[in-house]
């Protein structure tokens, strides 16, 4: 999560009129009305929140992609019901937040029923955060855990080359007493966008976030950029987990692995062509007590030992002071965002 620079200018629109100018700017460049605004609500929404390397950044990628022909904008997802508890989308080449919303009602119902469903998004391309996919559920006061791979970037421990994903994991639960309990982490030391943040602003990274193409450790992102790699957080612990989303979010949901697609004869590609799982599950059909409660109970007990910022709370002040005060975006940022739309 990286802000604007303290000098540059700002001017502030409200989270409407960035949806909307999101919308216009994907449909002129090549998807439906549909895709538009899921695509538009997701990007707008990390904005808001202060997500800036999964905000507006985002969009030159998106772009990039449609323009390429490696993303279908157009297409419209497939939903199978395969079993009492499980759902598949096929995606058809095009992106899996559309999926995942024609499919999201199926979903929750199945979790409704059964107290646990699945979702298996395959043939997709995921480009965004990952929270703004499981919060809603939380809302609802469902328990749900997503996992999506992505390009080769990441080196395994103990290994010479890259060949996982950055291969976030998300999670969200309801709390009684408050907004729901929402974490979104890449597997890497870093997100990739933040390394794309930091080079574009001239700034080195911490120490273990990567390495050049020689394999050497280095700070300069550009250098990751340039034939570099990312490490796992934590050593073989991150790397573990890496492997257990490269396998819950390709080998299971028939998408690709971070290192199976081929988007070399695609200039311009920026979205990887990978898979998601996301798991809801109801808690009402397992708890001894409220779930809700307990949550709030885990919170109170967590700040009483001096934890006095859980996950999320960044994000939800901000998304506050955004719903009160408008989105900040720098002048030369706004201003090629209503080119790229036409007005």
């Amino acid at each position: 999560m990286s802000s604007p620079p303290a000098n540059v200018e700002l001017q502030t629109l409200s989270f409407v009129e960035l949806t909307a100018l999101l919308e216009q700017i994907f449909v002129r460049h090549g998807t439906s009305p549909e895709v538009a605004a899921v695509l538009a609500n997701n990007c707008a929404s990390a904005e808001r929140d202060g997500s800036h390397s999964h905000g507006i950044f985002r969009i030159r990628g998106y772009l990039s992609s449609l323009a390429a022909g490696w993303v279908d904008g157009q297409v419209v997802p497939k939903v199978e019901d395969v079993g009492a508890a499980f759902v598949r989308v096929d995606a058809g080449g095009g992106f899996a937040q559309p999926a995942l919303e024609v499919a999201k009602a199926l979903l929750i119902a199945k979790a409704r029923s059964a107290g646990i469903a699945i979702l298996a998004i395959r043939n997709s391309h995921h480009f965004a955060a990952l929270w703004p996919d499981v919060e809603p559920f939380a809302e609802q006061g469902l328990v749900a855990l997503s996992v999506v791979n992505s390009m080769t970037c990441v080196v395994p421990h103990d290994a010479q080359q890259p060949l996982f994903g950055t291969n976030p994991i998300a999670f969200a639960a309801p709390r009684a007493g408050g907004q729901p309990i929402v974490f979104d982490m890449a597997t890497s030391a870093i997100a990739h966008g933040d390394v794309q943040i930091a080079a574009r602003e001239g700034r080195l990274l911490p120490e273990g976030m990567g390495v050049d193409r020689a394999g050497e450790p280095t700070c300069d992102p550009k250098a990751i950029l340039d034939g570099g790699a990312l490490l796992p957080f934590g050593g073989y612990k991150g790397s573990a987990l890496s492997m257990m989303v490269e396998l819950l979010a390709a080998a299971l949901t028939g998408g690709n692995f971070s290192f199976e697609f081929d988007w070399s004869k695609h200039p311009g590609a920026q979205t990887p062509w990978t898979g998601q799982l996301i798991i809801v599950i109801d808690p009402d059909k397992g708890r001894g007590q409220d779930f809700a409660a307990r949550s709030e109970e885990l919170v109170r007990q967590m700040h009483g030992v001096g934890q006095t910022r859980m996950p999320g709370d960044r994000r939800y002040a901000q998304r506050a002071k955004s719903l009160v005060s408008g989105i900040g975006l720098p002048r030369f940022d706004l201003d090629h965002l209503r080119q790229l739309a036409g007005v």
